[in-house]
């Protein structure tokens, strides 16, 4: 059995009431994994791009490959490679004629903001991956603070495909912020952004959100003290669990909501690329990775993070994205074998009890805030 096996048994057998299945997404090579780009000839990507209008002026990154940006191809072009030569090679209908009245989709709602950028999934109502970058001074400043902050829907995103306050009302979970507001005390305005609906999925409030995976983000800020640079991406997961009575492999999540609108993850991943260049130096260093997969399950405080790492691999498998497909492998190094991945256990539970009673901020206020 490979080591990636092994590891992807250990995600699955970590936390209790949560089997996670990572199993199912054994690794290929790089080669099997490639696109042939070149026999693409349309997209089925859109994306859609907000700016917050408080943010400072900063360059809107192309978080989407370019094969992945919609052109509408002109009739040549979809024309079939294959059309029957009976037919002279001209094929007798039109598909892309539909696009005359719209194109379906998928899109990613692309927000950019002052401490994140998200991409958001319209069917699921909760957030593809949201990137964050802390650095020491990032996390040294003081002048955010979240009693100052309120949960609000992102009317970035058309209505009917909008996460919403009340599907989180009495629901259960918490609304689990992705990019920690803990991470934007830089700003009080870049913290207020942390509080948009494309930022939260739901979690579990206790045992998790607000324990263990408090824990996680605490570790990801403290990994500043050794890294001058470090930069993650978040997201949710919704993993397959082998059904005892047939023994057959099937994905089952609750949705939230009435009517039922959000879907509630069966894990979390978080992506971590640990820079040894500062920021604005010119790259080249080394750059620790380090891909961890959690359920969305209460977890003993005991729990070695070590046991949720699992190949970078496997979380794009997992989730269909790619994270370091630019960064060629003689730069990239294991974080968990150059920096220790174990959490230092402080308790939250003070800080949660301000918002366990609803207030102004009502609406959505479940167990516990979600986020610290």
């Amino acid at each position: 059995m490979s080591k990636t096996t092994l590891a992807l048994i250990a995600v699955a057998s970590a936390g209790t009431g949560a089997a996670v299945t990572a199993t199912m997404y054994s690794l290929r090579s790089q080669s099997e994994r490639k696109l042939d780009n070149a026999s693409r000839t349309i997209s089925t990507t859109t994306t859609t791009v907000s700016t917050n209008a408080t943010s400072a002026p900063i360059p809107i990154p192309i978080p989407i490959s370019s094969r992945q940006t919609l052109t509408l191809p002109n009739q040549q072009q979809l024309l079939s490679a294959s059309a029957p030569a009976a037919l002279g090679g001209l094929a007798p209908v039109d598909p892309a004629g539909l696009f005359e009245y719209g194109f379906p989709g998928p899109v990613a709602d692309i927000a950019t903001r002052q401490a994140l950028i998200s991409s958001f999934d319209r069917r699921l109502r909760n957030p593809h991956w949201v990137i964050e970058h802390i650095t020491p001074a990032s996390l040294a400043a003081r002048d955010g603070d979240r009693k100052h902050s309120v949960f609000v829907e992102d009317e970035g995103v058309p209505e009917k495909f909008r996460a919403k306050l009340k599907d989180y009302f009495r629901s259960g979970y918490d609304r689990g912020h992705q990019v920690p507001a803990a991470d934007a005390k830089w700003s009080q305005a870049a913290m207020d952004e942390t509080f948009f609906l494309t930022n939260m999925a739901p979690q579990v409030g206790e045992g998790f959100n607000r324990d263990y995976w408090s824990h996680f983000e605490d570790f990801c800020r403290r990994l500043t003290q050794r890294y001058p640079s470090v930069r993650i991406v978040t997201g949710p997961l919704y993993l397959p669990k082998r059904d005892p009575a047939d023994n057959k492999w099937y994905v089952k999540y609750e949705v939230i909501g009435n009517p039922p609108n959000v879907a509630v993850p069966t894990h979390f991943y978080k992506v971590i690329f640990a820079e040894e260049d500062s920021p604005g130096a010119p790259s080249g260093g080394k750059v620790a990775i380090g891909a961890f997969v959690l359920p969305n399950a209460p977890i003993p405080n005991e729990k070695p993070l070590a046991d949720f790492e699992v190949p970078i691999e496997a979380v794009e498998r997992a989730s269909g994205l790619e994270f370091a497909s630019k960064l060629p492998p003689q730069r990239r190094k294991r974080l968990c074998a150059d920096a220790s991945c174990a959490l230092v256990i402080r308790d939250f539970a003070d800080k949660q009890k301000a918002f366990k009673s609803p207030g102004p901020n009502a609406g959505a206020l479940v167990k516990g805030s979600g986020g610290r």
